[in-house]
């Protein structure tokens, strides 16, 4: 077997690291946005049209299809409609980026509202950033947690 190996231009590492380094602040912005609980921010971060990927649940009222800018960034106050803020936990302990895409890896846990049950889990969170914007969103959870929490 041989391998050949690709010529390295500078040039190109460069950019990749810029179009890396937009794509961890857009994250970080998102990331501020949320914590912050500030839907105004979210939807000038989200595309127009988005990829938006989220296990259908009909037991769990914030969790369902969306598409654009502002479905999106209103699943954050539809989730706190729905649950304890107080209550509201979520950790990050990875944050990858390659180009346009991250990843966020942690935990999340929560009380349902008007069930008073607990939900908790792992979670990973893909984005994908194009031109500062996030185009893709798609988060994988601990679902079944989550739907034992809404139910009566």
């Amino acid at each position: 077997m041989s391998v050949k190996s690709l010529p390295f231009r500078a040039s190109s590492a460069n950019t990749a690291s810029s179009v890396a380094e937009a794509t961890r602040s857009v994250v970080r912005e998102f990331i501020a946005a949320r914590l912050a609980g500030d839907t105004a921010r979210l939807v000038t971060l989200f595309a127009e049209e988005v990829d938006w990927l989220l296990a259908e649940n009909p037991a769990v009222p914030w969790i369902r299809p969306r598409s654009t800018a502002a479905e999106c960034a209103a699943q954050f106050t539809e989730l706190m409609e729905h649950t304890v803020p107080e209550d509201a936990r979520a950790s990050v302990d990875t944050f990858l980026v390659d180009g346009t895409d991250a990843v966020l890896m942690g935990h999340v846990s929560g009380t349902v509202r008007v069930t008073g049950k607990t939900f908790e889990g792992p979670f990973a969170l893909h984005l994908t950033v194009e031109d500062g914007r996030i185009t893709r969103h798609h988060l994988y959870e601990n679902s079944l947690s989550i739907a034992r929490a809404c139910a009566p």
